[in-house]
């Protein structure tokens, strides 16, 4: 995590009462929050984040927490009183002091309207992942050229061509086709 990030982070944890877990990378998710019937706020961050993903994605989770505490359980899980707390709950991070000054625009243009998932606006998933941790192996799918092969997830595919923002491939032994979000790490071949 940003080391300015760690205090006030730690504050929301405290006064939430937030039981902190981190787990073994998950493929789907980045983190996820659960209340036990016990009572218990549990939120699971996976161990392979980079700090800055970490930070949003720490936060997102206590932003579940804290709308449902607010609006109650029925609101829908990434609604409008979602993103109203964890556009609140992110202001004090959107810093210099937090994040890096050249990616900071897109951290602010993200948190004016937050995606359920940070992977699925593209801009920002990529300022994201440009610090993790170097895999040459790994590219995006926006930087194939189309009939380019590359394996996702133990799959072949050949990308044909773009469609609006996503990019649209075909598995290679079967011809179906599927679309990909421009910023999908993949293993080129």
């Amino acid at each position: 995590m940003p080391e300015r990030a760690v205090d006030p982070v730690f504050e929301l944890i405290k006064v939430n009462n937030v039981y902190l877990k981190i787990v073994n990378q998950r493929q789907t998710k980045h983190g996820d929050y659960r209340k036990l019937p016990s009572g218990e706020h549990v939120i699971t961050i996976n161990n392979t984040l980079n700090k800055y993903r970490f930070l949003v994605t720490l936060v997102h989770e206590i932003a579940h927490l804290v709308a449902f505490t607010k609006y109650g359980r029925l609101i829908k899980p990434h609604g409008k009183e979602w993103k109203y707390t964890f556009q609140q709950l992110m202001l004090p991070f959107i810093r210099p002091e937090v994040f890096p000054t050249a990616i900071l625009p897109v951290v602010a243009n993200h948190f004016r309207n937050p995606k359920a998932s940070s992977d699925t606006d593209a801009q920002f998933s990529i300022a994201l992942k440009q610090f993790d941790e170097n895999d040459d192996s790994k590219c995006y799918v926006y930087q194939l050229l189309p009939g380019a092969v590359f394996r996702f997830r133990g799959r072949t595919f050949k990308v044909l061509s773009k469609k609006i923002k996503r990019y649209v491939c075909a598995e290679v032994g079967t011809g179906r086709e599927f679309l990909f979000q421009p910023n999908a790490e993949v293993e080129k071949l």
